[in-house]
């Protein structure tokens, strides 16, 4: 495993952070909404925003707040065993946004990509993995050795056969996600000799869909976003037109199981419409 940030420290609410106790009673009520929410629907695919990190570090008075990136990385295993256990098939994880390249200091990209490359290369790459791993992002934009670690991961788990799903959103923005869709499907036409005017005039949903980056793969029915925050953040902009959305106080590091299970809880008490 690796590293646990567990149930015994969590973020109240953002500016504050509590310590819990955990033991039978937490895995009594844990096992008691388990059961609740196996019973009733859950969501095929589950997008997660890991938001909170650096708040994270700071309330927990690390010197260093890039260091919450660190906890955040290695929980996100958690939060995958969590999905295993219920029988959700897909996730897909914000890990970095194209905004945060651009707008993040160097030291901190640096070390973010640091993280994410030994987190992939350690745990999620690895042959005996079992969850198989898709990108969703520019990689171009990424350092060479962090989109050689995140294209290994794919290559390794590519014949995993578990039925686990895990999409790993890196220097990814949704609606630069829906531009490149609709550049390569106008190249597409192009190639087969259709005007511009032929190509705009028979433009469909699907013509878009099957170019994203997660092309095959069910639209999120379930989207939850750590440390309080309301707001989607250029994530799934397009797959997640029909989604429920959930919003935890909880910063990511310090997102607890009983969380993760009371957002699946009020996904299965909504009455979902799909734009209705």
């Amino acid at each position: 495993m690796w590293g646990r940030a567990g149930p015994s420290i969590r973020a109240a609410r953002p500016g504050k952070v509590r310590m819990t106790l955990g033991g039978p009673l937490y895995a009594l009520y844990t096992r008691r909404l388990r059961r609740q929410v196996v019973a009733g629907p859950l969501p095929t695919h589950v997008g997660l925003v890991m938001d909170g990190n650096r708040r994270w570090a700071r309330e927990m008075g690390m010197a260093n707040p890039s260091l919450g990136h660190r906890y955040g990385a290695e929980h996100a295993e958690d939060v995958l065993s969590w999905c295993e256990a219920v029988g959700i098939r897909h996730v897909t994880v914000f890990v970095c946004s194209t905004e945060n390249l651009q707008r993040r200091g160097d030291a901190e990209v640096a070390f973010l990509m640091g993280v994410i490359e030994q987190v992939v290369s350690d745990r999620l790459g690895r042959p005996d993995a079992r969850w198989r791993v898709h990108l969703a992002g520019m990689l171009d934009a990424l350092p060479d050795s962090t989109a050689r670690v995140l294209k290994d991961a794919v290559e390794t788990t590519r014949t995993c056969e578990t039925g686990f799903h895990v999409t790993l959103a890196v220097g990814y923005g949704g609606r630069q996600e829906v531009i490149e869709a609709l550049r390569e499907h106008l190249h597409e036409r192009a190639e087969a000799g259709d005007s511009l005017a032929d190509a705009a005039a028979s433009l469909t949903m699907d013509d878009i869909a099957r170019h994203l980056y997660t092309a095959g793969q069910p639209d999120p029915d379930l989207v939850i976003r750590t440390s309080g925050e309301q707001r989607m953040s250029n994530f799934l902009l397009w797959q997640s037109a029909y989604s429920e959305l959930y919003f935890c106080e909880a910063y990511w590091p310090a997102f607890r199981e009983i969380d993760f299970l009371r957002a699946l809880r009020s996904f299965a008490a909504r009455g979902r419409r799909h734009g209705g």
